[in-house]
Formats: structure tokens, sequence, C-alpha cells
């Protein structure tokens, strides 16, 4: 055992390994992905959400160009041509919008007058009777050839015979700018008066919530009202009324948020370099605030939309010639069983922006969620 252990070992005994390779890193096969981009290829794979997003697109569309896409004006008015039903011809082969409607207790001996009903203007003869010798019976009639109208309208018109293709997307247009001005300055507030308060904390904290929810005692029909009576029917009360109290969530969103990342080290680092408090709030910790703050803001914008639909619908939106879709749906409640698609079609619409923007901030939620960012 001794001998072994005092063996004398010279170089030759040691042999090289890797002599002629040089050793470095693995080499990355796929180039490095940044955390906006991991949140897209996540929030790609959510195809409720981007469905959501399309449909959001579209509307969005139809409400910039949908008023231009016809000749008709959105306050154009032609008593001849009221509560026209819908017709669109490629769809007439389908059974859907063909612009029949169905006129009851009709006497049946007018029905071969040509000048009360034209040819061509009769589909269809339902329920015949007799009341008082007289032979009565419902018809089904092309209501387009029965008025001798020869332009088609899309989605029918109203009592004030108004294109509702024009006054809807035209009230589509005003929805989504009142809901998105609104959370805009609902945005800026909040994060403002929130950072203040989670940020410096301690008895300004304490001052600023207290007003908050001072603010947020009042009932919101009541401040429409009183704006109302100040500053008159109109965008600014509507948009006013939608501001006064919805920046609230925001502001105790980004208070905490500032809680959780005011004491972290980079911020302590950041004091103890002498960096002003405005570029520590806003440079340093406001970016680690930005995923749930934009969720927020996409669940506030269909809130903002309803909000406004609801005040209008109780008689406390725009007035009339300005359409949105909260005044078009309380228009057509009073011919809900007469017209039904009057209240349908501002009913699709609203539903839609509804529950796409809920879809689209879920997943958008799930994509910006730093603590699933790498997983598959």
């Amino acid at each position: 055992m001794s001998s072994s252990m005092d063996a004398e070992l010279f170089p030759d005994d040691f042999e090289l390994l890797h002599s002629d390779a040089s050793v470095v890193d693995e080499v990355f096969r796929e180039p490095a992905v940044g955390y906006f981009r991991d949140a897209f290829n996540r929030f790609r794979k959510n195809k409720a959400s981007v469905v959501a997003f399309w449909i959001i697109f579209a509307i969005v569309v139809m409400a910039i160009f949908g008023p231009e896409m016809n000749r008709f004006g959105f306050n154009e008015q032609n008593p001849d041509l009221r509560n026209m039903p819908p017709r669109i011809e490629f769809l007439r082969r389908f059974g859907i919008a063909t612009g029949y409607r169905q006129l009851e207790r009709r006497r049946v001996e007018f029905f071969d007058d040509v000048e009360r009903y034209p040819p061509g203007s009769i589909i269809r003869i339902r329920n015949r009777t007799t009341v008082n010798n007289i032979e009565i019976a419902d018809v089904l009639v092309d209501y387009y050839a029965y008025r001798g109208v020869e332009h088609s309208f899309w989605f029918g018109t109203d009592y004030l015979g108004r294109d509702y293709w024009t006054r809807l997307w035209r009230g589509s247009r005003v929805s989504l700018a009142i809901a998105i001005i609104s959370v805009i300055t609902n945005l800026l507030i909040g994060v403002v008066y929130g950072a203040a308060a989670g940020y410096y904390g301690g008895t300004a904290d304490m001052i600023l919530m207290r007003i908050c929810e001072v603010i947020e005692a009042f009932p919101r029909v009541v401040v429409v009202t009183l704006f109302i009576l100040f500053f008159g029917t109109g965008l600014f009360s509507i948009i006013m009324s939608l501001v006064i109290s919805g920046w609230i969530g925001t502001a105790r969103l980004v208070r905490a948020q500032f809680y959780r990342f005011k004491m972290r080290e980079f911020v302590l680092a950041a004091r103890t370099m002498g960096i002003r408090d405005a570029v520590i709030m806003f440079r340093h910790i406001f970016p680690n605030s930005v995923g749930p703050i934009i969720t927020r803001t996409m669940f506030a914008v269909p809130l903002a939309i309803f909000t406004e639909s609801f005040l209008a619908y109780i008689g406390l939106g725009l007035q009339a010639p300005e359409p949105t879709i909260g005044v078009l749906l309380s228009d057509a409640q009073a011919v809900l069983l007469n017209y039904p698609y009057q209240s349908l079609f501002p009913a699709v619409v609203i539903s839609l922006l509804m529950i796409s923007f809920n879809l689209f901030a879920n997943g958008l939620r799930d994509a910006l969620d730093p603590t699933m960012r790498g997983v598959k």
C-alpha cells in the first residue's frame, strides 16, 4: 500500500482531454423572448380572446365607416318611409331580412285592388274569417313593393323614416367615443392619484383614500342629474358623470401595486442615488403595474358603454337627434312588439361589445400575468 502511494508520477502519465476542441457555452437554438412577445404568444393561443378582438375590431371599423356606406344621413327624416322592415338582397333567399311584413285583419275584397296592393306585393294570405258579413284575413306582403319603395334599407327605418343602419353605427361611434374618453380620463386620474397614495403611504394615503370613499358614496344617477341641471344634456355631462367616480377603482389598483413594489431593492437603490420621487414612481415602479392596469382598462370599457346605455335608457343620456346605443334602445322599447328589429340590432351590438371586451380582457389578464411567463 505504501509503495503505491509513494509512486512517482510524470507528465507523460496524464492524458489531456478536449485538447483539440474549444470549450464554450451551449448555443441557444432559439432567440430570446421578451416579456411582451411572450405575452403576445400566450394571448394568441387563447382562441376566444382572439375572436373577441376581431369582433371588437369589426364593430369599431363599422362605427367609423358604417354611417358613410349609404346615402342617408343619421337624422334624415322621411315620413313616407316610417318603420320599413329590414331588407338585404343576398340574404332574402335564406328567408332573412326579406322586407316582408304581416298586415292583420285586412278586407279580402281589397286584395285585387292594384292601387292598394301593387302586383307582387302579396306573398301569402292567412287566417280568413268573416266578421259582420265582411271577409277579413291576415296578409303577408312584400312591404317594399306594397309601399312602392325601390331602395333597400338593410336594418329598416324608425318611426321618423330614418335609416336604422346609419343611426346604429353612428350611435355605436358615439357610445364608443364616450366610453373611450371617459376610460382614458379615469386611467390618467387613477394612476396619478393611486401612485401618490401608494408611494407616500401613511397620513397621505389615509387622507386620499377617505376622499375616495366620500366621492364613491354619491349615487351615479344623482350625479348625472346634477350635471344635466347645471350643464345641460350633452357629451360633457355624460362623460363627467362617468369620470366623477370611475377613476377610484384604478386608483386603488395602482395604490396596491405601489405598496407591493416600493420597498424592492431596485427602488431603494434609486432612492440611494438621489433620484427624484416622480422618476422613481413612473419610471421604476409604474412599469411593473402595466399588466393589471391594462386589464382593468379593458374591463372598464364595456362597463362605461353599459352605463351610458342605461342612462340613455332611463332618459338621462344624449337627447335627439344624436343617437347612441342606449338612445336607440330607449326609443325602440315603445314599439318592441310591433317592430322588434328596432330593439334587436342595437341589443346585438351592445351584447357583442360587452361579451367581446370581457373575453378580450380575460385573455390580456392571463397573457400579462408575469407568473405565467414561459408556461406553454
